[in-house]
């Protein structure tokens, strides 16, 4: 299997983790140490939870994306002329997430979202240099 392939599929498993964990933060799980700087225990306040609902969005837009850069034949929410600047665009919204994670106060996110963000980051960091 190639490696790009290998890549985009590591991808999509954690990009699909995020988004589940977004939603259910969405609907009133009770995860609120493990997102948003962990200020919320418990249920989100509902700002957050629509935030989290618009994050999960987000997210499986980026992930389709990714995936359709990396040779998986989805559809994007983008047109396949911009892919190549949006993963370069993913590659660095998840360096920042790498930074975000391992610096806040959160101890649940840190031991969560951080090595997830940082294992998603090396995954569409060889998508951007293997695939396209």
């Amino acid at each position: 299997m190639p490696l790009a392939l290998i890549a985009v599929v590591v991808a999509l498993v954690l990009f699909a983790a995020l988004v589940v964990f977004q939603l259910a933060l969405a609907v009133g799980a009770p995860w609120g140490r493990a997102a948003y700087g962990g200020q919320n225990a418990g249920v989100l306040p509902p700002h957050l939870r629509i935030s989290s609902m618009i994050a999960a969005v987000v997210w499986t837009g980026l992930a389709l994306s990714v995936a359709r850069f990396g040779g998986i034949p989805v559809w994007a929410p983008l047109p396949d002329a911009w892919l190549p600047v949006a993963i370069w665009v993913v590659v660095g919204v998840l360096a920042l997430s790498v930074v975000l994670n391992t610096i806040t106060r959160s101890a649940a996110e840190r031991a969560i979202w951080m090595p997830t963000s940082l294992v998603l980051l090396a995954a569409t960091l060889t998508i951007a240099l293997t695939a396209g």
